[in-house]
């Protein structure tokens, strides 16, 4: 592990030393930064989708936590005694930080097979209402009559639009809250 304090982080950015410090923080298996400001905090972030072109993710619990929560692709705000300015400015909020393993493997696993299915279901939509139209220019002879009435299509818009979202976002469990936090290596398999 690396340990670097905000003093060491001044003299890291100032002296243009950022792609050694990433070389070296690539050999660490965690790297933790202590003592530093809020400036240093989204300027570390910053670096690391910068230069290594990863998705970043940043958890805080206070108002020093906010530019490196808004700065990284993922925010989560830990809700407690130093306020709750963490949570307003970040993506997700929990409790307490043992809450965090079962958001990204449990609910980040279920969100994104949600969201996977449900842009397949949403080519499928579009692509039958298209070919519908489609094929009645050919019936119509071209002659750009409308086929549906516009209160009509709004309804199949509205219906076909709103409700498997509400279902999927509902009922879709395809796994087990209990298998995905024994089994981590299953996020992977939807990848």
């Amino acid at each position: 592990g690396l340990v670097v304090d905000g003093r060491t982080l001044n003299i890291i950015f100032q002296g243009g030393l950022e792609k050694k410090f990433l070389a070296l923080t690539k050999h660490c298996r965690s790297v933790l930064c202590c003592r530093s400001t809020p400036l240093q905090k989204s300027m570390v972030v910053k670096l690391v989708r910068r230069e290594l072109k990863v998705m970043t993710l940043s958890i805080g619990d206070g108002a020093n936590d906010v530019s490196m929560i808004q700065a990284a692709d993922v925010g989560i705000g830990i809700s407690g005694q130093e306020g709750m300015q963490a949570v307003m400015a970040s993506d997700f909020a929990i409790s307490r930080f043992k809450h965090l393993k079962k958001l990204l493997l449990v609910h980040g696993h279920w969100c994104y097979a949600r969201l996977a299915k449900m842009v397949i279901y949403f080519f499928y939509k579009n692509v039958s209402y298209v070919n519908l139209l489609f094929w009645y220019q050919f019936f119509c002879g071209f002659s750009g009559s409308t086929m549906i009435d516009y209160w009509q299509m709004i309804f199949f818009n509205l219906f076909f639009t709103s409700l498997p979202p509400l279902l999927f976002g509902v009922l879709d469990r395809h796994v087990s809250a209990e298998t995905l936090l024994v089994l981590p290596e299953l996020y992977k398999i939807g990848q």
